[in-house]
């Protein structure tokens, strides 16, 4: 079994303990200060692990910026938890690696998983007390950020060592002003840092590096699907370590948006294999294409010169692959 979904599972448990701790930070710093620690921390160890080059070209410095600014938009997820419970904003956040896994499939079974995710919506929008849909529309937007972030992360993993932290300090450089303005001097007070460090570590430094790593060996449709936990994981984070009790529509929707995104990635999917070429190098199963006549035994003799030597005898041939 390969080890890859297992980094996306421990990078679930990874940022959902960790965005517990941020949302308990609220009683220190406000959640743009949380998030300018955050990120702004997690450059700084990025930096000094990885040690980046300056980017090569205009094309890599396009996708640090393009790839921090998913980051940043991300982390909308936090003020969004201030208005909500942390399973209920962690299931609308998921909603966008659902859209992008659900996005262009032809599969009739993905209708399913797509109305049962909206199920999921409807719930949450009739639980026990109205929304606010300021947090609402913060959560669908880090949600948006986030299908940006998989498709990105796969460019990233690809492109020059480095690319992470470089993205990750644009991302710390977007949210700066934001940080600044909300929490001011107390972003420097030693308890905040330590609280910003800890967030950093768990909710950014390592899911982003468990993410990358995951990426290089699996596609961000799989990845994206894998992210069904996220809900489940953040209303047992919230229960846990918050307090937070949800009642039982939202538990159910909760419920309903996991299971779209694990019927998703475990619906079976056609693979579209290459056809085995020919000796010629036309596919045996392109349309239009004839089969060429098997040589008799006597055409496959070569023809002797008159003068010349007895006839050398024909190389042996290699073996065809299996299955071709």
């Amino acid at each position: 079994m390969s080890r890859a979904p297992l980094l996306v599972l421990a990078s679930v448990v990874s940022v959902q303990v960790g965005q517990a701790f941020g949302k308990q930070a609220f009683g220190v710093l406000e959640p743009a200060g949380v998030v300018t620690l955050r990120l702004g921390l997690a450059a700084l160890v990025l930096l000094v692990v990885l040690r980046p080059r300056p980017p090569a070209d205009a094309r890599t410095v396009a996708l640090v910026v393009a790839f921090g600014t998913a980051i940043a938009g991300m982390n909308l997820v936090y003020p969004a938890m201030q208005l909500l419970p942390l399973g209920i904003a962690m299931s609308l956040l998921l909603l966008g690696p659902l859209t992008l896994a659900l996005a262009g499939s032809r599969h009739p079974v993905d209708a399913g998983w797509a109305l049962l995710a909206a199920a999921g919506v409807f719930l949450i929008g009739r639980g026990a007390g109205p929304l606010p849909l300021v947090g609402v529309l913060l959560a669908l937007c880090a949600g948006a950020s986030m299908a940006a972030y998989l498709l990105l992360s796969r460019r990233a993993g690809t492109a020059q060592p480095g690319t992470l932290a470089l993205a990750v300090t644009w991302a710390a450089a977007v949210s700066l002003p934001f940080g600044i303005s909300s929490s001011g001097t107390e972003l420097v007070q030693p308890r905040a840092l330590a609280i910003g460090l800890l967030v950093a570590v768990l909710s950014a430094v390592l899911p982003y590096s468990l993410d990358l790593a995951a990426l290089r060996r699996l596609p961000p449709r799989t990845v994206g699907v894998l992210q069904s936990l996220e809900p489940v994981v953040g209303a047992l984070a919230g229960l846990v370590l918050l307090g937070e009790l949800l009642d039982a529509r939202q538990w159910a929707a909760v419920g309903c948006i996991t299971a779209a995104s694990a019927g998703a990635v475990f619906t079976p999917r056609r693979a579209a294999g290459r056809p085995c070429p020919d000796p010629a190098g036309t596919p045996a199963s392109a349309p239009g294409a004839r089969a060429r006549p098997s040589p008799s035994p006597r055409s496959r003799r070569p023809r002797r010169t008159p003068g010349a030597g007895p006839a050398p005898r024909s190389a042996p041939q290699p073996p065809r692959r299996a299955g071709c």
